[in-house]
C-alpha cells in the first residue's frame, strides 16, 4: 500500500477520499495524524488563491515541505446562481473560494447554515455547485494536479429547511436537493450519477498519477 498524507483535518473528508479511492492501492494518512506520527507541528498555511486549484496548491506545497512525503491537498469553491432567472447571485454573495467566510474567523457548521438559507430566503430557488481543485506532490520532481470538471459536483438547489442527518463538516449537504426529483440529497437511495462520476473524476486522477510514475 502507498502512503498518501492528505492535506486535511477534516474527518468527513478523508472517510470520503478513503471511501472513493478504495478500488486503489494507497492508504490515506491524515493531515493531524501525520503530524502527530512525525511529531510536527502544522504550519498555518495561508489560503489566498483565487481559485480552489491554486488554493490547494498552497497547501500540498506547504504540507510537502513539513514532511517532504507523497501529499495532497484539495480545496473546493462554491459558486451560486437563481435557478428561475439562470443569472449568477451578485459578487458580494458570490461564496467562492471562501466558504466559510471571508473575515478573520471561519464560520461553523451553523453559522455556515444560516448563511445560506439567508440566502434562500432573500433570492428565492437557488442554485449551487461544487468546483474542486486538487493538487499531489509525490516527490520534489513528481506532481499533478488538477481542476477539471469530472471532479465537480453536480448541480442542487437549496432549501431553507434543512434536513435531520448531520455530517460535520458538510453543512451545506443538509439543505441540497436534487433538481430533477425535488428530495434531499440524503434521501436518495443510492448516489447520484453526478456523485458517482464525481467520484469517478478523482479515482481516476488518481489512478492516472500512479500509472505515470510508475507505481501502478
Amino acid at each position: 500500500m502507498l502512503e498518501i498524507i492528505y492535506g486535511t483535518g477534516n474527518g468527513a473528508k478523508i472517510s470520503y477520499m478513503e471511501e472513493t479511492l478504495k478500488n486503489l492501492p494507497v492508504k490515506i494518512v491524515g493531515l493531524h495524524q501525520a503530524a502527530e506520527k512525525e511529531g510536527i507541528i502544522l504550519p498555518d498555511i495561508k489560503e489566498t488563491g483565487e481559485n480552489p486549484l491554486e488554493n490547494a496548491r498552497m497547501k500540498a506545497e506547504g504540507y510537502f515541505r513539513v514532511f517532504g512525503k507523497p501529499v495532497f491537498s484539495c480545496d473546493s469553491g462554491i459558486y451560486l446562481w437563481n435557478y428561475t432567472t439562470k443569472e449568477p447571485l451578485p459578487d458580494e454573495e458570490q461564496p467562492g473560494i471562501h466558504i466559510r467566510g471571508n473575515g478573520e474567523r471561519r464560520l461553523g457548521d451553523e453559522e455556515l447554515l444560516a448563511y445560506y438559507i439567508g440566502l434562500v430566503k432573500k433570492y428565492g430557488q437557488v442554485c449551487g455547485r461544487f468546483k474542486n481543485g486538487i493538487c499531489f506532490i509525490w516527490n520534489g520532481e513528481q506532481r499533478k494536479e488538477s481542476m477539471s470538471e469530472s471532479m465537480w459536483g453536480e448541480p442542487f438547489l437549496l432549501t431553507d429547511k434543512p434536513h435531520e442527518k448531520r455530517v460535520e463538516g458538510f453543512p451545506v449537504d443538509r439543505i441540497s436537493l436534487d433538481i430533477s426529483t425535488g428530495k434531499y440529497l440524503y434521501d436518495l437511495e443510492e448516489d447520484s450519477e453526478g456523485e458517482e462520476a464525481q467520484n469517478r473524476g478523482f479515482e481516476n486522477f488518481f489512478r492516472q498519477c500512479l500509472i505515470e510514475w510508475g507505481l501502478l
